[in-house]
């Protein structure tokens, strides 16, 4: 008689950033790959050191690098008993790199938000164009 063989569970995906974002270059209708992307905290308590990351080939950031190894996870736990988890954030895009200085009119695009820790995900994409930009909160 034959054992039933056991199941496995598959490996699970790494637990996913409070914070994300993506960027598509307006001029190509693509993803904008190697963007230098920091995330900086602004209130309560900042500002912090920023964590960093830059654009994968699909024009996203799922994870940041921050000093010392300290995660956006933990920022997360500690202020969320702060401030009624209350936080304003900065994300500040390299776009001078990533068009080159003469050719585009915003050396760097800051996008500054709102969250509140206990309200899970948030998503920032930035549809970016040499000489335009716009961005929502995503999902």
């Amino acid at each position: 008689m034959n054992e039933p063989t056991p199941v496995t569970a598959a490996p699970s995906a790494p637990a996913r950033e409070p914070i994300t974002c993506h960027v598509l270059d307006l001029t190509t209708g693509r993803p904008a790959s190697s963007v230098s992307v920091s995330l900086t905290l602004l209130r309560p308590l900042g500002p912090s050191a920023p964590l960093t990351a830059v654009t994968s080939s699909d024009g996203r950031i799922n994870q940041w690098n921050g000093e010392a190894g300290s995660t956006l996870a933990e920022v997360f736990d500690n202020l969320a008993e702060h401030a009624n988890g209350k936080m304003v954030w900065s994300l500040k895009f390299d776009t001078g790199s990533y068009f080159g200085e003469d050719q585009t009119f915003f050396p760097e695009v800051e996008v500054k938000f709102f969250v509140d820790a206990k309200s899970g995900h948030y998503h920032i994409p930035l549809l970016l164009g040499p000489w335009s930009y716009t961005t929502y909160r995503g999902s």
